[in-house]
């Protein structure tokens, strides 16, 4: 059959279904578990606290503006790359390339442990070995996906949806308690409260865009949607609106069942509700629900991950075994690579070293991003464009200067991960100039 994938291709099989779940998989994760209290801590107002998860979700739909009519007009997979490579040239792809890809290996390493740690609460074994048990979650994930995308897809649109349901109990559950109730005897020592001010509130805000993050994951995948061009825009909205609505209901119903100042000083404030709704069971069932949290949104980066090297090698700026595709659909050398640079991290405990600079790095891959979209504007006006972004130009500049401020605040906030990234930045500049001299030399060579 004519339609039937090629070996050695990626297969056109995935749809809007898989594109929204694995959206949804890759934002919710154990950060919404975690995040309300630390939030609450920061921004000591519940009401300014509401507004800013507000805030990050309306940040998520001005993103999903730009990346729906860029990633849906250049439908190839490998995310963030594609367009960048596209409008701004082989040096500013790889930078981006490159950059989304370690945040992706990090984030691998970092859910791996999380899993593990969250089983070892409940699994006296499992706490005595948390790394090693780590690594056999990620090898297992990595051996769903190897298999192929078909089995990846089932497993990322099973998990978001059960996500999604254990998220809306505990959000039922929470409502329909007393107000105040879940706090129950829980003796919180006193807090100090930082004013209210404009530092504390981009502080907050920078966290909250952290917990956002993965809105994109559908745009990794756009060479094998089976119809990129309504497929991508409508799972970045409804993904980014699916998420948002999940968000603001579960710091709600947080805020309603807990004593705000019990909600501060919580590291996972999900858990004293549930343990107030279970008993005696509680710390089991919230064991159990981080792990599959933490898992389902594995899967999802284990997924998207190899489509950057894929993206990069089929231009040239990595190498051609990252090219290879099983009869699945998997690209299993960018996938081995991925699993492969992972567990070490688990073991050595770097990923706390790479973790600490994700922020920073998705930070500066969207500013990258966004410019792709103004440079492809000028320069590639006629390029086919099934999506066109809403109230440009001013929109897109409006996102492009929420990223830059987030990320001058992170710099000014971690000025050590931001010299860091800078030399990953004069790093990789030079490899791009040379791959792109390298071809040119080529290509009169070859004329």
């Amino acid at each position: 059959m004519s339609g039937s994938p090629q070996p050695g291709q990626l297969h056109k099989r995935l749809g809007l279904p898989f594109a929204i779940a694995v959206c949804v998989g890759l934002v919710v994760g154990t950060g919404i578990m975690r995040a309300p209290g630390e939030i609450a801590n920061m921004v000591p107002d519940p009401t300014v606290v509401m507004l800013l998860w507000l805030a990050g979700g309306l940040y998520v739909l001005l993103m999903a503006n730009v990346a729906a009519e860029i990633s849906s007009a250049i439908p190839r997979s490998g995310g963030h790359y594609i367009p960048v490579h596209e409008a701004l040239g082989d040096s500013m792809g790889l930078l981006v390339g490159w950059t989304m890809w370690v945040v992706g290996v990090a984030a691998c390493a970092f859910l791996s442990l999380a899993a593990a740690e969250f089983l070892g609460t409940v699994v006296p074994w499992v706490a005595d070995h948390v790394a090693s048990v780590a690594v056999f979650f990620l090898l297992c994930v990595t051996a769903l996906n190897w298999a192929g995308v078909e089995e990846g897809r089932r497993a990322q649109i099973i998990s978001t949806a059960l996500k999604i349901v254990l998220l809306l109990a505990v959000v039922g559950v929470a409502l329909v308690m007393p107000a105040g109730e879940a706090a129950g005897e829980v003796e919180v020592a006193p807090i100090e409260v930082e004013p209210l001010s404009v530092l504390t509130v981009l502080a907050g805000l920078q966290f909250i865009v952290a917990v956002y993050d993965g809105w994109y994951a559908s745009i990794y995948f756009a060479g094998e949607d089976k119809d990129p061009g309504r497929n991508i825009p409508r799972s970045l909205f409804q993904s980014a609106i699916i998420v948002t609505l999940i968000y603001l209901a579960v710091n709600w119903a947080l805020i309603r069942a807990l004593d705000f100042s019990v909600l501060r000083a919580s590291t996972l404030p999900m858990a004293t509700v549930i343990e107030a709704a279970t008993g005696r069971w509680g710390s089991i069932v919230v064991a159990l629900v981080a792990v599959l949290m933490a898992l389902g949104t594995l899967n999802a980066v284990v997924m998207s991950n190899p489509r950057a090297l894929y993206g990069m090698a089929e231009d040239g700026l990595f190498v051609k075994s990252a090219l290879r595709v099983n009869r699945g659909g998997t690209p299993t050398f960018a996938l081995a690579i991925g699993t492969l640079l992972a567990i070490p991290l688990i073991y050595s405990g770097g990923y706390v070293f790479v973790f600490r600079l994700a922020g920073a790095m998705v930070l500066f891959g969207s500013c990258l991003f966004v410019l792709s979209y103004f440079a492809l504007r000028k320069h590639r006006p006629d390029l086919a464009r099934p999506y066109r972004a809403k109230g440009h130009p001013f929109l897109p500049a409006l996102a492009l200067m929420i990223n830059l401020a987030l990320l001058t605040g992170f710099v000014i906030a971690e000025p050590v991960s931001g010299a860091i990234m800078a030399g990953m930045i004069a790093v990789c500049i030079p490899v791009g100039l040379h791959l792109e001299r390298e071809k040119r030399r080529r290509a009169s060579t070859a004329t």
